[in-house]
């Protein structure tokens, strides 16, 4: 294990030694014993963060996966199997081509082994994998909204990201974290991550970072003002694992409940019709004198290199249910979703050629 960071000087660095090796071996014993009695369903929790201003949190969803793929998820915890196993395009691509580093790295708490399996820092978030086996069987929400994270010992003012987890049975889960940092970061940094469980327990992990290389920015500074919601989109990234779109939304209005921009989403199409597959991003919100104003990666599946023009239409999509959480100096405040006084807002479609 690394250097803790300054804040976290009082951590026990001895006995987290010990739960690592403890981990390590438990972890080689649960891969020669065959596993049974998987559920066939999964529950995702997905999240957003922010701080200063907004912090939106805690949608949740199902969905169910194949027995083939209960067959393959049955090989964890091989270093590098969450990112193989999930149903994320960018991640299998990534991981396909060497670009996500593994850690493998394990440590134990009361029973509870967290490996930190595999990182991918691309131009569009940072994407960690986990794999979770408890000793006995854990509460739905055990690890609330994922993983507190530090850049170089700091904790960042402006971040969102996602937390999702795939219930594979009541003591073996995998979760997949997405951090976006407004601010521009490094290429290369030391990342910290924490992790809580429900009882109090602490993994606290850290390694060092690398952005991919070769990533491709094309300027766009699109501009468009539609009752009282004005958007920039300020350009384009893309890469190997995807494209990413950068935006800027102002909101006239300054009730967190009642504010769209937060919900601004982008329908991408080739110049033959074919979408490119849009997988949302985090958003941080800000109240600015008489203005809340949101800024957002917006993340895509890998465009294809034979494509030389794409439309973009950005476009409001709400949420059928859920809420959030505003944070503000300090004080945390459960926001209702008003869904009957969200009004849809009609984009004007505009294209961007790739070189």
């Amino acid at each position: 294990m690394k250097k803790p960071h300054d804040q976290l000087d009082g951590f026990p660095k001895e006995e987290v030694r010990s739960a690592i090796r403890t981990g390590i071996m438990q972890a080689e014993e649960h891969m020669d014993m065959p596993r049974s009695g998987r559920s066939k369903g999964r529950r995702k929790i997905m999240y957003a963060f922010g701080s200063v201003a907004a912090a939106f949190a805690i949608l949740v969803g199902s969905s169910y996966f194949s027995p083939a793929l209960a067959s393959s998820l049955s090989q964890i915890p091989i270093i590098g199997s969450v990112f193989g196993n999930s149903d994320l395009l960018i991640l299998k691509e990534a991981q396909k081509n060497g670009l996500t580093t593994a850690i493998g790295e394990t440590q134990t708490v009361d029973g509870i082994s967290v490996t930190l399996d595999e990182i991918l820092y691309d131009q569009n978030n940072i994407t960690i994998g986990l794999y979770i086996e408890s000793e006995e069987a854990l509460d739905e929400h055990y690890f609330g909204a994922g993983m507190d994270f530090t850049i170089d010992g700091k904790h960042p003012m402006m971040a969102s990201g996602s937390y999702g987890e795939d219930i594979l049975s009541t003591t073996i889960r995998t979760a997949i974290q997405e951090i976006n940092v407004t601010k521009e970061l490094p290429d290369a940094f030391e990342l910290g991550l924490i992790l809580y469980g429900e009882n109090g327990e602490t993994w606290y992990f850290s390694t060092p970072i690398e952005k991919i290389s070769d990533i491709r920015t094309i300027p766009i500074n699109h501009s468009q003002t539609v009752d009282g919601l004005e958007l920039t989109v300020t350009e384009l990234k893309i890469s190997q694992t995807g494209a990413s779109l950068s935006m800027e939304v102002s909101d006239e209005e300054t009730d967190f409940d009642l504010s769209r921009g937060l919900y601004m989403e982008f329908l991408m199409v080739d110049q033959n019709g074919n979408e490119i597959e849009g997988l949302s991003g985090g958003v941080t919100g800000e109240l600015v004198k008489d203005k809340i104003m949101y800024t957002s990666n917006k993340h895509f599946d890998p465009i294809d290199e034979h494509v030389t023009e794409l439309t973009i239409t950005p476009h409001l999509e709400f949420p059928l249910s859920g809420g959030g959480v505003e944070s503000a100096n300090g004080k945390e405040k459960v926001l209702e979703l008003k869904l009957d006084s969200l009004k849809p807002v009609e984009f004007k479609s505009f294209k961007v050629e790739i070189p």
